[in-house]
Parts: structure tokens; C-alpha cells; sequence
């Protein structure tokens, strides 16, 4: 068994699909940005600031608020792209070794990419939702979204870990 601080620190290139990942990912996440910038001054005093489990606004807060997904998205961005750069860092089953390790980095960082781009593009789609009912385009999410985003973020986890346990 290889610990953690013995794992190897292999240099694997991303490969095209987390290039994809990443490309849609930002462009979601830096569209929404833009688009806060560009409407600040049309919002009015008061935004939706929560959504229920129906995805019905059941709160609202100061325009000041839709800054927070910005800045936790950064957060959340700057965090999930160091655990991308560290594979060695993440947690395997004790069947790594020198032999399999590169499999199992490019697994596990191909699902550390999917999950932080889904994640940056459902920020993205929230803080969309919600410039979009202040400003009276449309009306909400609807129930959908959370059973969506639920499925959204739990299919890579599932495929990342059914492709791990074919690696030998």
C-alpha cells in the first residue's frame, strides 16, 4: 500500500474532454458575470435571494446579495482547480500502485473537472435566474431544477467511481 505522501507525482496532460468541461464551464461562469455587470444598474433594490425546493423564490434580499455566488464560485473555482492539480492528494482504494496510478489520477481528476465546471455552470444558471426574474424576463426555475441538478452532479460521481473499480 502506497500513503498518500509516497503516492508518485506523474505530469499527465488534460486530455480533450476536460478541455470541453472546462471551456463550457467558464464561459457559463464568466457569461453570468458579465451579464450581473452589464444589467447592475436596471436591478431593482430587491432580487429573489433564495429558491425553495419548487423553485419558487421564497425570499429576497438586496441586488448586493447576487454578488455572493460570484465570490463563492471564485472560491469554489480557485479550490476545485488546486484538488485538479493534486490528484496524488485524493482518496483510493489500497489497490494503487505505481503501476495503475496513472489511471487512477486521470480518473479521479477527469471527475474533479466535471464536478467543478457543473458546478460553475449551475452558479452560472442561478445567478441567470435570478437577474432574469428582478428584471421580470421569466418567472422561475420550476420544479425541475433541483431534481436536475441533483442528477447533474451525481452522474459523473457515479461514472467516476464505476470506472474506478475496473481499474486493476
Amino acid at each position: 500500500m502506497v500513503n498518500s505522501w509516497q503516492r508518485p507525482k506523474l505530469k499527465i496532460p488534460k486530455t480533450r474532454s476536460e478541455w470541453i468541461w472546462d471551456i463550457l464551464g467558464y464561459s457559463f461562469y464568466v457569461g453570468s458575470i458579465i451579464l450581473l455587470v452589464f444589467v447592475w444598474n436596471k436591478l431593482p433594490a430587491e432580487v429573489p435571494a433564495h429558491y425553495n425546493a419548487f423553485g419558487e423564490v421564497d425570499r429576497w434580499g438586496s441586488k448586493m446579495e447576487l454578488l455572493i455566488l460570484p465570490i463563492v464560485g471564485t472560491f469554489l473555482l480557485l479550490f476545485t482547480q488546486l484538488l485538479e492539480k493534486f490528484p496524488e492528494a485524493h482518496n483510493y482504494p489500497k489497490r494503487l500502485n505505481e503501476s495503475n496510478a496513472k489511471q487512477f489520477y486521470l480518473n479521479s481528476r477527469k471527475m474533479m473537472n466535471q464536478i467543478k465546471n457543473i458546478c460553475m455552470i449551475i452558479f452560472a444558471l442561478i445567478l441567470f435566474e435570478s437577474i432574469s426574474i428582478a428584471l421580470g424576463w421569466r418567472g422561475g426555475f420550476g420544479k425541475a431544477f433541483l431534481p436536475v441538478t441533483i442528477i447533474g452532479m451525481g452522474i459523473p460521481i457515479v461514472l467516476g467511481i464505476m470506472r474506478q473499480k475496473r481499474i486493476r
